[in-house]
């Protein structure tokens, strides 16, 4: 169970970050709140967040397999 969750929460994380790094959502909303400023730094932040829960996916992916292999 414990596998699944973390597959669950890399594939949440890598589509909400995604979301946010290929579309303009993040900066309209930053820029509804007033915080416009900080739209500069969001391709330095969000991917490598992005590539951390794409390397989280496979990892809790092959972990799954090895353990499915076994039993």
């Amino acid at each position: 169970m414990r596998r699944d969750r973390l597959f669950v929460t890399g594939l949440i994380g890598s589509a909400i970050t995604a979301l946010c790094c290929f579309t303009p959502a993040l900066a309209v909303l930053l820029g509804a709140v007033g915080l416009s400023a900080w739209v500069g730094w969001l391709d330095i932040v969000l991917l490598p967040v992005l590539a951390a829960f794409l390397a989280l996916t496979f990892y809790a992916l092959i972990r799954g397999r090895r353990a499915r292999a076994r039993t």
